[in-house]
């Protein structure tokens, strides 16, 4: 007992590089998995998966992946757009995946269990070169 009163500050400055080590495993999985764009591809063809892109009109209109359907992040809970069959996996993009995150969170709590970030967001669709539409 004596040596932990003597060396408190050791053992303090012990749980905090512990903890700083921790944060990043505790704030990746309240986002849940990230995938990759080759990964997100295989979703898409091989699982019939859906490709969710959560930012706004105005965003989504500039450059959207091919296929995305845009439901804003703010509209989620209920939009029509969204899958009936809640076992398909989603893919949910944003410009630069924060968003895509919040939103994946939100999905699975919807149901959705299969909701997936994109890593990187729609900067890491384009610079795998994968195909980018614009809308009028």
């Amino acid at each position: 007992m004596n040596f932990l009163l003597q060396n408190w500050y050791l053992i303090l400055a012990a749980l905090a590089s512990g903890g700083m080590l921790l944060w990043p495993l505790i704030v990746s999985g309240s986002q849940g998995a990230a995938v990759g764009t080759a990964a997100a591809v295989q979703l898409i063809n091989r699982e019939k998966g859906v490709l969710i892109d959560v930012s706004e009109p105005e965003e989504f209109a500039k450059g959207h992946a091919v296929g995305a359907r845009n439901i804003p992040f703010g509209q989620l809970e209920g939009h029509k757009q969204l899958p009936s069959n809640k076992a398909l996996p989603l893919v949910v993009v944003c410009p630069t995946g924060a968003r895509a995150g919040r939103a994946a969170g939100i999905l699975r709590k919807l149901g959705y269990e299969n909701a997936q970030v994109l890593a990187g967001g729609l900067k890491a669709w384009r610079e795998a070169n994968l195909p980018v539409e614009k809308t009028a």
